[in-house]
């Protein structure tokens, strides 16, 4: 491992006890020297099996998807060089870690997404309510910032110290597309790779669901999508 691409894999779950032990492994694998398991309170063997796996386990009891990925921020080593996003319940593509990595290893982005609509998806991988948010979210980037994302996908990877000058807060699912609406407007260099999908390993969804659920996701994502803009045109206000 070389200290100037240190990676350290941070993995936000909840009762993934099927799915952990193979992210966790397949991680370390394919490129993490590190991985962070942050457990919401999991009601199952989760955290246990992570720990056995070779994570190192944290326990954030405040619900809350952003909490649970600044809980695994703060936690991480000093020598930290690349932070890698990745979901718990196995349904990443992790033999494409290292294509997530390789543009920031060499210099040529900042920060790299992995799409799930542009790569090969397994069957029952994700739900048309999914595809149709990722469009909706990719719809605004384009619009707002000229960003061209094609997906809201967790499965990501950045600079450690790009990471720190984004002053991301959102404590909520928000946390992906307050990222993306970030590096956008920070103009990051920004590459995109397919990476496909799978179907979850292990657990139960926590934001898929029947039509009423998509609706739902769609007007969250658009009514977060304008309090970041408000907040982000804000924090870009000239000091008088």
């Amino acid at each position: 491992m070389s200290a100037t691409s240190f990676v350290t894999a941070i993995v936000p779950c909840l009762d993934e006890e099927t799915a952990i032990v193979g992210v966790v492994a397949g991680l370390l694998a394919y490129g993490a020297d590190a991985v962070i398991v942050v457990d919401g309170g999991s009601r199952d063997t989760t955290a246990a099996r992570a720990a056995s796996a070779g994570a190192r386990v944290l326990v954030e009891p405040r619900r809350g998807y952003g909490r649970a990925i600044q809980a695994g921020i703060a936690a991480m080593a000093p020598e930290t060089r690349i932070v890698l996003f990745v979901d718990g319940d196995g349904s990443d593509r992790l033999d494409r870690v290292p294509d997530l990595l390789e543009p920031i290893r060499t210099g040529r982005a900042d920060f790299v997404h992995g799409s799930r609509v542009r790569g090969a998806r397994e069957p029952g991988a994700m739900s048309p309510q999914q595809i149709v948010a990722g469009h909706l979210a990719g719809w605004l980037l384009r619009l707002t910032y000229g960003a061209r994302f094609t997906d809201m996908s967790p499965f990501r990877a950045i600079r450690r110290d790009a990471l720190a000058r984004l002053g991301m807060r959102d404590e909520t699912y928000g946390w992906n597309l307050e990222m993306l609406m970030r590096v956008a407007a920070a103009s990051l260099r920004c590459e995109e790779i397919a990476v496909g999908q799978r179907p979850r390993q292990g657990g139960a969804s926590k934001v898929s669901g029947d039509w009423r659920v998509g609706l739902r996701a769609a007007w969250i994502i658009g009514t977060t999508f304008l309090r970041l803009s408000r907040g982000l045109a804000g924090e870009r206000r000239p000091r008088e």
